[in-house]
């Protein structure tokens, strides 16, 4: 049977374990490790979206892994010109081994996945982003050591990624606390489902308007970028509304002393963050965004037999 990972709770009963090997992957890479599990393997890259993190992951990690990986934008394929997405889906599983779809709207990548017969990869869509959270909580537990107990806070738009980072939390036992304007909080119905997994696992979830509850005494403090692709219009306005919730030195004091800084990146400088925490020792970007790498990798090697 196959596996789509279309959303976090696709990883519901083994999160941590993605979490654990992927770790493991890294290591075994950085000692020079052979790993050819993907030998004349074949995935199918459909981009929607401008990417960096994402295509070059998954692209490299089909490389290291010895496979291949083919990418796709709209105006290079007939999907751009009308073919569905249904038949797209039909096509593209007699041919490769399985799919990675960034795009627009998250009703498309359950379509796609419903009419493929291999495994369908959500690259990130408008409700999730659940590639990227496989490596954020790789990168806490490689800082931390574990996952349970910790306080995340998350301190700006409750966009696609706080959505799958809350999921998340709720899965490995992590309080979450997560701080936005007025009118920007993550969906109800994401908040229930991250909160009942919570409950489950013994940990808090509170959603909230005032940053200094969510930010005081973090083990993590996280943001994203005020204006996610596709919302240029509303980028004046948003960035009024969101100029207190901005990351800066002031506000990351309220944090403990060793707190942790993570952005799914690209970060806009002097907006939802200033360089003094973006480039301080507690920031941990970069060594975030590398995590990518060996968390499509986990992906990869779970849902490609």
């Amino acid at each position: 049977m196959k596996r789509d990972i279309i959303s976090v709770l696709d990883m519901k009963n083994d999160f941590e374990k993605f979490v654990d090997d992927g770790i493991k992957l890294k290591k075994n890479f950085k000692t020079g490790k052979k790993d050819s599990s993907m030998d004349r393997k074949t995935l199918a890259m459909i981009f929607e979206k401008a990417s960096t993190r994402t295509r070059v992951s998954f692209e490299t990690a089909m490389t290291q892994l010895g496979g291949h990986a083919i990418y796709l934008s709209p105006r290079d394929m007939q999907m751009g010109r009308g073919e569905t997405i249904a038949d797209t889906g039909e096509v593209l599983s007699g041919m490769v081994d399985a799919i990675l779809y960034r795009a627009f709207k998250h009703d498309n990548v359950v379509e796609l996945a419903q009419n493929s017969s291999i495994s369908v990869i959500n690259g990130l869509d408008n409700l999730e982003h659940p590639t990227q959270i496989v490596a954020d909580y790789m990168t806490i537990k490689e800082k931390k050591g574990k996952l349970k107990g910790l306080k995340i806070a998350y301190v700006g738009d409750g966009n696609n990624t706080a959505n799958s980072l809350m999921l998340g939390a709720g899965l490995v036992g992590a309080d979450f606390w997560i701080a936005t304007p007025e009118g920007y909080e993550p969906p109800d119905h994401f908040v229930k489902a991250a909160r009942s997994l919570a409950r489950k696992h013994r940990s808090e979830l509170e959603v909230t308007n005032n940053y200094k509850e969510a930010v005081a005494g973090a083990d993590v403090i996280y943001t994203d970028v005020w204006v996610s692709m596709g919302e240029e219009q509303e980028r004046e306005k948003k960035e009024k509304e969101f100029k207190s919730f901005q990351i800066n030195e002031k506000m990351v004091s309220l944090a403990k002393r060793d707190y942790i800084f993570m952005h799914c990146l690209p970060a806009h400088r002097g907006l939802e963050v200033t360089n003094e925490v973006a480039d301080s020792k507690n920031s941990v970007i970069f060594q975030e965004a590398e995590n990518r790498l060996h968390a499509e990798k986990i992906i990869l090697k779970k849902v490609i037999k």
